[in-house]
């Protein structure tokens, strides 16, 4: 009994140290977590420059088959760290950060639609010596996704679409229709209190992070939100429909149900657009299917991987 209330004891000390470290040096927790989080998944952090000047930093892990995963808008290569960790031991996996976001380049100067980040995504395989690829993107990295396997078809061994951007068909949503009226749009962060509204916004069961924790996740975002407004206006007009009736490689299309970004609605519409796809539509998930539920989006991927003999 004694050694039971020792140890309860030590564990409430030890959390509420844990408690005062994240308040004390959020910028110094932040970093160890997402440290952390790439070491437990098997992940290392490199950088690559491509001949035009800029630079790619990226994770890079594991052992197999090439497989590429590419963040959306406001966001960063981290959101694949998680689920990485599920993948690693089967594929060698590859997380950039897109050009104009993370710890890669930010020029002013460039194109920003999905084509001119794929040429660049192209390139970075290049570099890397990767002939063929599996590649899987989330919103914006899923319209990206598209268009790389649009333009260099033959080197794409399947696609992973989770709540892909791009859908100009599909029913707008409120976001969207507010931006249309305002200009402003929800996933842009100028404030930590707007950042906050980003998280909420963007997941249906997001993970807990201390409110310090998003605060330094927050810095990124209102430092780059000039330039991710001159992103969307290009990307806004980037429909992807054409693109997908090119796609002849197996693909995997997911949605959440609770996507308040993009109608789940698209689901359907790229599943009679592309031959060789499947659909799965997640309940009580929103926009980040693999931030929202890692284990069940991760078997999900590992069974359609299974299916296609890959």
């Amino acid at each position: 009994m004694r050694i039971i209330k020792w140890f309860l004891a030590c564990l409430a000390l030890l959390v509420i140290g844990l408690i005062v470290f994240i308040q004390l040096s959020p910028e110094v927790a932040t970093k160890f977590a997402v440290d952390s989080e790439r070491s437990r998944a098997g992940l290392t952090k490199h950088s690559i420059q491509l001949d035009d000047g800029l630079t790619y930093v990226y994770l890079e892990g594991g052992s197999g088959e090439p497989l590429l995963l590419l963040h959306g808008f406001n966001a960063n290569k981290d959101n694949f760290t998680r689920i990485a960790g599920k993948l690693t031991s089967k594929y060698h996996v590859i997380i950039p950060d897109h050009i104009g976001f993370g710890e890669s380049s930010h020029p002013t100067n460039v194109a920003y639609d999905t084509d001119a980040q794929a040429q660049r995504l192209h390139q970075l395989l290049t570099k890397l010596n990767i002939k063929q690829v599996h590649i899987g993107g989330s919103s914006m990295g899923g319209a990206i996704s598209v268009a790389y396997a649009a333009r260099y078809g033959s080197e794409v061994e399947s696609i992973w679409l989770l709540d892909p951007g791009g859908v100009s068909s599909a029913p707008k949503t409120v976001t969207f229709e507010t931006f249309d009226k305002t200009g402003k749009f929800a996933l842009i962060a100028r404030t930590p209190e707007e950042y906050e509204a980003v998280y909420k916004l963007a997941m249906n069961n997001p993970p807990y992070v201390p409110k310090s924790m998003l605060h330094v996740f927050a810095k990124e975002s209102i430092a780059n939100a000039d330039l991710e407004y001159q992103i969307i206006k290009q990307l806004l007009p980037d429909s992807i429909e054409e693109r997908a009736k090119q796609i002849k490689a197996p693909t995997l299309i997911v949605w959440g149900d609770k996507d308040q970004l993009l109608s789940v609605k698209g689901a359907e519409i790229l599943h009679k657009l592309i031959p060789q796809s499947q659909v799965v539509i997640m309940p009580n998930i929103g926009h980040l299917p693999m931030l929202e539920d890692v284990g069940q989006t991760a078997k999900d991927y590992l069974a359609f991987r299974a299916s296609i003999g890959k």
